[in-house]
């Protein structure tokens, strides 16, 4: 099964976002999410990619292992979130959620595709990326899941 580079960005249980800064190679502290929220995964980048945000594509990488900024994990993509964005000037935007799972998971090492993945997990993670755009003052519309073929045909398709 082919496998995908990702990068993690801010860790699962994290309360804080960090973005890559390719000019410094750095991670750096963009924002500070409310109290009681945090990312309910490890949520990241698959570099070499650019989103229609301009912006490397976005992994969220599910496994039973909180890991941390700047982790580098080899994973198997199992399907995606498509999502339409609306910024605060009303621009709107494609910013889908790859699902990864790490080559290394055990709890989800038969995990191969979206379908196998509990349901409240895609709600849980849908909810999340509303709720922290929202905070923003911008709109989330998750408005399909696919399957892991699929995304991978869209990963190709943004490889830079």
């Amino acid at each position: 099964m082919e496998t995908v580079t990702a990068i993690i960005e801010s860790p699962k249980g994290s309360g804080q976002k960090y973005d890559f800064e390719p000019e410094m190679k750095l991670f750096k502290l963009v924002k500070i999410l409310p109290a009681g929220m945090v990312f309910p995964f490890d949520f990241g980048f698959i570099p070499e990619t650019l989103g229609e945000d301009g912006d490397p594509l976005d992994v969220i990488v599910l496994s039973e292992f909180q890991s941390f900024t700047g982790c580098v994990m080899e994973c198997r993509i199992v399907g995606a979130i498509k999502a339409v964005q609306t910024e605060l000037d009303g621009e709107k935007m494609r910013n889908d959620r790859f699902l990864a799972i790490p080559v290394v998971s055990e709890l989800f090492r038969e995990v191969t595709t979206i379908d196998q993945l509990p349901e409240r997990i895609i709600d849980q993670l849908r909810n999340f990326f509303k709720n922290y755009n929202e905070q923003a003052g911008k709109e989330f519309d998750p408005f399909e899941t696919i399957a892991a073929a699929e995304s991978m045909k869209l990963i190709h398709d943004q490889k830079i």
